[in-house]
């Protein structure tokens, strides 16, 4: 079983180091499920890719899902992910609905219609990204931290699509909402087309604008949180940085933070805790 956390502590790293820097500051005990649960994220969340189509991808899905239902154990212990998965579900109880809910958000990544509004976006963002946040902090200590979860999430939710903007636009997605686009006057052809407008840049302002206020709403559930759960939440001492960048940039070229800025960011809000929603 630690080849398998092993694994998952390598691709983790290789594939979403933010998590994986911020993983680093909880008790050696609980990394190995961190970890664990992490890399099974990076697996459905990268199914698109994998699959390339979407029966494929839905097959894929199917078998996550059931895997984390205790449909497959046998072929869940030959595949490294899911079996330090399964470990980790077991020793920390982690809620299997919450699990099933968040492999169900990823269907809509296999497809090309566009995210309709923000009630659809907000479904998804809180099943996804908030989620993953509440999971994190029942390993840690066995405390779903939903009402910080949930606007911190969303807003790290904002901050990654914004990021992915231009490789989700050349492969035919739309994830911000089309209500938002449509109101500023911009056209989801447009953007699949790859034309900036004022339009476009004023809807995507608006879903900054939206960060930052699940940002400020988490400001508080998060101070009052027991230290032990800051792990799960350090990612989200990025997304500030990260929206004044993206606030500058060509939507269709976002500029990124540099590696040892994020690495600092992460660092700083793990010393001070007031940090990470400010």
């Amino acid at each position: 079983m630690q080849d398998a956390f092993a694994y998952c502590a390598a691709l983790v790293r290789a594939a979403d180091h933010d998590r994986y820097l911020a993983a680093l500051f909880a008790p050696a005990d609980r990394r190995d499920a961190l970890f664990a649960l992490y890399a099974f994220n990076i697996e459905v969340a990268r199914v698109r890719e994998a699959a390339r189509e979407p029966m494929p991808g839905e097959i894929r899905l199917q078998w996550w899902g059931e895997v984390v239902g205790g449909e497959r154990a046998e072929e869940a212990r030959a595949n490294p992910v899911a079996a330090a998965l399964m470990a980790a579900i077991e020793r920390h109880h982690l809620p299997i609905a919450k699990l099933v809910a968040l492999i169900a958000a990823h269907r809509f990544d296999l497809y090309n219609e566009p995210m309709t509004d923000m009630a659809e976006f907000d479904g998804y963002a809180r099943r996804t990204s908030s989620a993953l946040i509440s999971l994190a902090a029942r390993v840690l200590a066995d405390d779903d931290a939903e009402a910080a979860a949930n606007p911190a999430g969303i807003a790290l939710s904002i901050m990654n699509l914004l990021r992915a903007f231009p490789q989700h636009a050349s492969r035919g997605q739309l994830f911000q909402p089309l209500d938002v686009i449509e109101r500023r006057g911009a056209s989801a052809e447009d953007i699949l087309a790859g034309r900036v407008s004022g339009g476009l840049r004023a809807a995507l302002g608006d879903m900054r604008d939206l960060a930052q206020e699940h940002l400020a709403s988490a400001r508080e559930p998060i101070g009052i949180l027991p230290r032990e759960v800051l792990p799960a939440l350090l990612p989200v001492a990025l997304v500030r940085p990260s929206l004044d960048l993206l606030s500058r940039s060509d939507p269709f070229s976002p500029r990124e933070l540099s590696p040892w800025r994020r690495q600092w960011l992460i660092w700083r809000a793990a010393r001070n805790p007031a940090r990470i929603a400010r």
